[in-house]
């Protein structure tokens, strides 16, 4: 099994997070946050602030920091984050409750702390629209995203999807729900900035795109982008929730900037939920129409999103329905609702997870209506082409996960009537569900180094969330030349490793599942320039035994040139020459292929015990198959589907923001009352990967990994809990209240 190559760091505390940098002269911030929702700030009053201990500056939007104007007079890519960012000149309007109205400088974090409680606010309050449920009756279709907000693919003889639905033998309909969602990574979003005499900026910051956090903070800041150096070496927590760049990190180099001192800015947990990015709560409708034999007729799905008035995002989930199964007729629509609430942000599977969620349920009630196994409702329904755009798949196995999934699970044993297994106050359930996430993959460039010393280097400006992009990045330069993974050194996380200009989407770094996918070519191409370099540089070389062959006659196999009967390994090749390296760099430009979609493919299983008597529900086990191209490290692609899973258990049945009506507040900003899975909620989990190549996609043959396991095991396990009860649960999170059935009167 190969070992993390950055493991000994992290777990022995040597890895160092943003916050953890040693700057001299460094001071703390500390932000202010509004206590309402909608309004205006009519005063504030930072002298007691200011006269406090070690207090260097209090900044407001009456004393307001210098910087650009709102993200949206931006060069147009900030989609994901919010669309304005504090303390603006003349800004004094509160948009949702927790916004940043303040920001305290001083010479430690307590003293900026303390002093940001005695800053004063007196508002003139208006009412705030927070409720999702009222808004409903008048969403809106929004402007699109990605796509059209309303999708129609029907058979000629149908005029609407409706008529199509009428016309099906069998139909379900039925609506899901779930309320916004929080990252709550371990490492809360923390900015370390210091300006140079030269004009130059040094931000540490954890983000999943340094490259692109540099660009934004440039535009923040009115400075070119090469004068912002992002160093991002460590990131504790992201999938999604760090991609775009929030207050933290422009303020701390703002802050930085007119105090003449580096300036540390560190979010507390209750901040994060106000101040940066959530999912966005949705209410979907699903309507499937089918014949007696489980043919698909007709699939509907709508959905109802929130929005927030700080950001452009919502969650357009129906869209998942267009590329999963096979059918003549289907209808994506989606609608949104604007709320006074803090932004919203992409969040992994951002639109597929709450999507599968619907889509899944759904095909499990119609498998029970019909009475046919889900597994093979399911088979019965796979695609063997996109059902909706395409010419065909680049590679497609779902059937096999369903197959083999089902086998390792042993669903044969599965009961169909519910509460048919009873083991004495529990319930057990089994559930299901299929899985489909798009394979995405960015123009990247990395760099390649034969070094004096034996090793070789590998270093790219990509990121590691914790998700083992290191040990990646050494794997695919290990095979890729040849040469044992222990010589293998590398680097990532830092805006200087960029050779040169990227584009929009090479600067996303570590997003939507293609962090992998994209480096891994990179390399490749990096690898065959570096070592073409070093076979060139020793043909030309007068000390080189190679000296004056052509570079035609000189192999490189397994870190070794030869030719003429002698060979040289490379360290010692580069010893003679006197040289301390031979560096290359290579970029991969994905391919556009006309006509193929690229997808991961997987199928969840899961068992379930629910208690009779107090609505507990226990995850037994799960078993997950994955159809996801070549696996590049099979020990970090467990860990990955199994982070997955543990979110979609999440989604099931802990989490979900509390809002207050009255005022917009999340009643349960933090780790107490906010509920995500523990260790004692974690199952026994079973991962199997089919591993078939697919080379359409790239030369490694890999897909994506980070988002597949959560899409559709919130469903499976929905799914096993109604098999375990014959409670059919379709708002989220499944608490223990909704599976008490009501109480009935004893007879003695």
């Amino acid at each position: 099994m190969i070992k993390r190559v950055d493991g000994p760091g992290l777990v022995t505390g040597a890895a160092r997070y943003s916050g953890d940098h040693p700057v001299e002269g460094l001071v703390h911030g500390y932000l202010v946050l509004s206590t309402i929702a909608n309004g205006t700030i009519r005063t504030m009053s930072a002298e007691a602030a200011l006269a406090a201990p070690g207090v260097l500056a209090v900044f407001t939007p009456f004393n307001p920091l210098r910087y650009a104007g709102p993200w949206v007079q931006g060069p147009g890519y900030f989609l994901y984050g919010p669309n304005r960012f504090p303390l603006q000149p003349g800004d004094r309007e509160v948009r949702h409750h927790g916004q940043v109205i303040g920001l305290v400088i001083a010479e430690t974090f307590e003293q900026a702390r303390d002093a940001a409680a005695l800053v004063e606010t007196a508002y003139d309050v208006r009412r705030p629209n927070t409720s999702f449920a009222d808004g409903i009756p008048n969403a809106v279709v929004p402007p699109p995203l990605t796509g059209p907000p309303v999708v129609d693919v029907l058979e000629p003889q149908y005029g609407s999807i409706d008529s199509a639905l009428a016309a099906s033998a069998v139909t379900i309909r039925a609506s899901y729900s779930q309320r916004p969602e929080h990252h709550n990574p371990m490492e809360p979003h923390t900015a370390i900035a210091a300006w140079d005499a030269d004009g130059t900026l040094t931000v540490h910051s954890g983000t999943q795109g340094p490259l692109l956090h540099a660009q934004e903070i440039a535009v923040a800041m009115e400075v070119e982008a090469a004068a912002v150096r992002v160093i991002s070496t460590h990131v504790g927590g992201a999938f999604g929730g760090k991609a775009s760049t929030w207050p933290p990190a422009v303020l701390a180099a703002a802050a930085a900037r007119q105090v003449r001192r580096p300036v540390k800015l560190a979010l507390t947990r209750e901040q994060l939920y106000s101040v940066t990015g959530h999912r966005p709560a949705v209410v979907q409708d699903v309507a499937l129409g089918a014949a007696r034999n489980g043919k698909l007729h007709a699939i509907k799905h709508d959905c109802v999103s929130t929005r927030s008035n700080v950001s452009a995002l919502y969650n357009g989930v129906s869209g998942y329905s267009l590329g999963v199964y096979r059918t003549p007729n289907v209808h994506a629509g989606t609608r949104v609702v604007t709320l006074d609430m803090p932004p919203a942000t992409i969040m992994r599977a951002p639109g597929e997870e709450a999507g599968s969620f619907g889509l899944e349920c759904a095909m499990d009630e119609l498998a029970h209506e019909l009475a046919l196994d889900p597994v093979a409702l399911r088979l019965a329904n796979d695609a063997d082409r996109p059902p909706t755009n395409g010419d065909r798949y680049s590679s497609k196995h779902l059937a096999e996960c369903l197959q083999v999934g089902a086998a390792r699970f042993g669903w044969s044993r599965r009961k169909a009537e519910p509460r048919s297994v009873v083991d004495g106050e529990w319930l057990v359930g089994y559930g299901m569900a299929a899985a489909v996430y798009g394979a995405s993959r960015y123009e990247m460039s990395m760099r390649v180094a034969f070094r004096r010393d034996g090793t070789v280097y590998v270093g790219g400006a990509t990121a590691d969330l914790g998700t083992g992009m290191r040990t990646v990045l050494s794997i695919v330069t290990a095979d890729s030349l040849g040469v044992p993974l222990s010589r293998v050194v590398s680097e990532l996380g830092d805006t200087k490793l960029s050779p040169g200009p990227m584009s929009i989407g090479a600067m996303a770094g570590a997003v939507g599942s293609a962090g992998s996918s994209s480096v891994a070519p990179a390399i490749r191409a990096a690898a065959k320039a570096a070592t073409d370099a070093l076979i060139l540089r020793a043909t030309q070389h007068e000390r080189s035994p190679f000296h004056g062959l052509a570079p035609e006659n000189v192999r490189y196999h397994d870190g070794i040139l030869s030719a003429n009967g002698r060979s040289v390994e490379f360290g010692p090749l580069l010893t003679l020459m006197d040289v301390d390296g031979v560096t290359a760099t290579g970029t991969s430009v994905p391919d556009a292929e006309s006509g193929i979609v690229m997808s991961s493919f997987a199928a969840h299983f899961s068992e379930v015990r629910v208690n009779q008597f107090t609505g507990e529900t226990r995850v037994a086990r799960m078993t997950s198959v994955v159809d996801a191209g070549t696996i590049l490290n099979p020990a970090a692609a467990r860990n990955q589907i199994i982070g997955g899973l543990v979110w979609g258990l999440g989604q099931a049945l802990l989490e979900g923001a509390e809002v207050e009506p009255a005022t917009g507040r999340i009643a349960n900003a933090n780790f107490a009352d906010y509920l995500i899975p523990t260790n004692a909620d974690i199952p026994d989990i079973d991962v199997h990967f089919l591993n078939y190549p697919d080379t359409i996609f790239n030369p490694v043959g890999s897909r994506g990994l980070g988002e597949i396991g959560t899409v559709g095991s919130a469903a499976a396990i929905a799914n096993a809990v109604f098999n375990a009860t014959g409670i059919r649960v379709r708002d989220l999170p499944i608490s223990p209240e909704k599976l008490i059935p009501p109480a009935r009167t004893r007879k003695d």
